[in-house]
């Protein structure tokens, strides 16, 4: 399905507002609608000076910078006030997301060495979760120092960016910077965001690379693993077992209702 640049804007808007809520990740978030291996290529593309996916890329970034200043808070805001539903229609989204994974990467069964690669997917997400939040707490004057530790704090972030099933909100809480960079991003303090960002858009980059050259030569191998990154992200939005009537239901009708808006927009890109 060809994207338009309105489509694209809306999606990149979706992807922005979900990307700073903590146990969501940007990369599922556009593997659930059906943009991840797009986004890929385009910037993959960008050092061939490919004007389509150049245009392709600023609509996208367009909604994302949109989104993440309009519905992060907003989001957050129903995360912590309705956990329960808001966390089921996530999850809800992410399994209506799996057909078109494997339509993606050519999955028509599911062998041993299939479910090892997505087993390898879990584990990582898995591992990665389980590590303690006590984080590098990045120092904010100035000097070479600080620009260096911001580029390198940008360039690991931008793997979350990239790959499914890790969160932004939470590898920056890792890193010990979460509230440093929401401040910063609030007050527009430039003397953080410009190296942070040149870190972000080196690591996009050469992460890209990688990602696209494996899912040309190992297509297969490449989305089962990262069905695995998808699959392993919903432990953490996971809010538990509904415990009475009321809270069943309001689990079960955001949880088929995300399966539902998300399978239905699946089945049009996989028309």
């Amino acid at each position: 399905m060809k994207h338009s640049p309105i489509v694209t804007f809306l999606k990149g808007l979706i992807v922005g507002g979900t990307m700073l809520v903590p146990g969501v990740s940007g990369g599922s978030m556009a593997i659930v609608l059906g943009i991840y291996d797009k986004l890929i290529h385009a910037v993959s593309a960008l050092t061939r000076l490919d004007k389509a996916s150049f245009f392709f890329l600023c609509a996208f970034s367009a909604g994302g910078g949109l989104g993440i200043i309009a519905f992060a808070k907003p989001l957050l805001h129903f995360m912590e006030t309705y956990p329960i539903p808001t966390s089921y229609f996530f999850l809800g989204a992410v399994a209506g997301s799996v057909p078109i994974t494997f339509r993606q990467g050519n999955i028509s069964s599911l062998s041993a060495k299939a479910v090892l690669y997505i087993l390898l997917g879990v584990v990582i997400v898995a591992l990665f979760a389980a590590a303690p939040i006590d984080g590098l707490h990045a120092q904010t004057d100035g000097g070479l120092f600080f620009l260096i530790l911001w580029i390198v704090t940008g360039f690991v972030a931008s793997i979350a960016l990239i790959l499914p099933g890790i969160s932004v909100s939470y590898l920056l809480y890792l890193l010990g910077v979460y509230d440093q960079i929401l401040l910063a991003i609030s007050s527009l303090s430039f003397s953080l965001l410009i190296p942070l960002g040149g870190g972000v858009i080196a690591g996009i980059v050469a992460t890209t690379k990688l990602l696209e050259k494996a899912m040309n030569r190992y297509p297969q191998a490449t989305y089962l693993i990262i069905l695995g990154f998808v699959l392993g992200s919903m432990w953490e939005l996971f809010p538990g077992v509904p415990t009475d009537l009321l809270s069943l239901v309001s689990a079960a009708v955001p949880l088929a209702a995300g399966f539902a808006v998300i399978y239905t927009l699946s089945k049009q890109e996989l028309s």
